[in-house]
């Protein structure tokens, strides 16, 4: 982080308020617009990724804030984003990333600047009106500045289940990542796995639970569960907000709050 930590924390209001300021601007042109675009189709704020892809033609962006904490005095604050592009219902591309991250270590010395940046090419297969697959092939570029994201590239291919059942609905992600940087000692490879089951309680408002984790040679496994609730201001706009908390250590945990909106049709 900066070494100038006053002036850091006395521009975070700011930030907080542009951001209410943003949902506030964007709910009411969205709801404007409602009825002549199609709905959003929100991938935050679970770890997994639904086998659909957002409306084709329509630039599809999703935003938020995180604030995660370690049980040692580690803390790490990021503003998250992804942009979504469908060609149709079963070919997509998404660019996504932390826009910002301002972080404090296990010895206190603070960080702070852009991420990196994954870029993903999206198939997705369906099966039934209620059931599909999905494969994503991604690469993630170490766009940020050392200690605040990966040093080298990361490759990953992510296989995807997703199901609808009444008002619940179920992803199932399983992600396949070569590791660019590693300690000595470490294995290359990383798995990880999610699995979220979500329900709408009504035209407004849903619910999401998930679990997911981690496993790498040589570095402890993660896991963690996660609950949110979203609120649909309207077909093209969706807010959520929710915690997630570590299931090894029950002093780390995070909480994050965000959006996801059509912006505009490109073709």
């Amino acid at each position: 982080m900066r070494s100038r930590i006053g002036a850091v924390r006395a521009t975070r209001p700011c930030r907080v308020a542009t951001f209410i300021a943003l949902i506030a601007a964007t709910s009411a042109s969205a709801a404007s617009a409602d009825d002549e675009s199609p709905a959003a189709t929100p991938y935050r704020p679970s770890v997994s990724t639904p086998a659909a892809l957002s409306a084709p033609g329509w630039l599809e962006i999703e935003a938020g804030a995180t604030h995660a904490r370690a049980a040692d005095p580690a803390r790490r604050d990021s503003i998250p984003y992804t942009l979504k592009l469908a060609f149709s219902d079963d070919w997509g591309v998404r660019i996504g990333g932390d826009a910002w991250v301002r972080q404090r270590d296990a010895a206190g010395a603070h960080s702070s600047g852009g991420g990196d940046t994954a870029v993903v090419l999206k198939r997705r297969f369906a099966v039934s009106d209620s059931s599909a697959f999905g494969l994503e092939a991604g690469v993630n570029l170490p766009t940020a500045r050392s200690g605040l994201g990966s040093d080298k590239a990361d490759w990953s291919l992510n296989g995807i289940y997703s199901a609808d059942s009444g008002p619940w609905h179920t992803d199932l992600n399983l992600v396949a990542t070569r590791v660019g940087a590693i300690d000595p000692g470490t294995g290359r490879g990383q798995l990880l796995w999610a699995a979220s089951l979500s329900r709408a309680l009504d035209d407004r408002w849903g619910l999401v639970g998930e679990f997911s984790g981690t496993r790498q040679r040589g570095v402890e496994g993660s896991a963690q569960f996660l609950a949110a609730a979203s609120y649909n201001v309207s077909k093209s706009l969706a807010l959520d907000a929710g915690l997630a908390r570590s299931l090894r250590s029950g002093r780390e945990w995070s909480a994050f709050a965000g959006l996801t909106m059509l912006v505009a049709r490109l073709f």
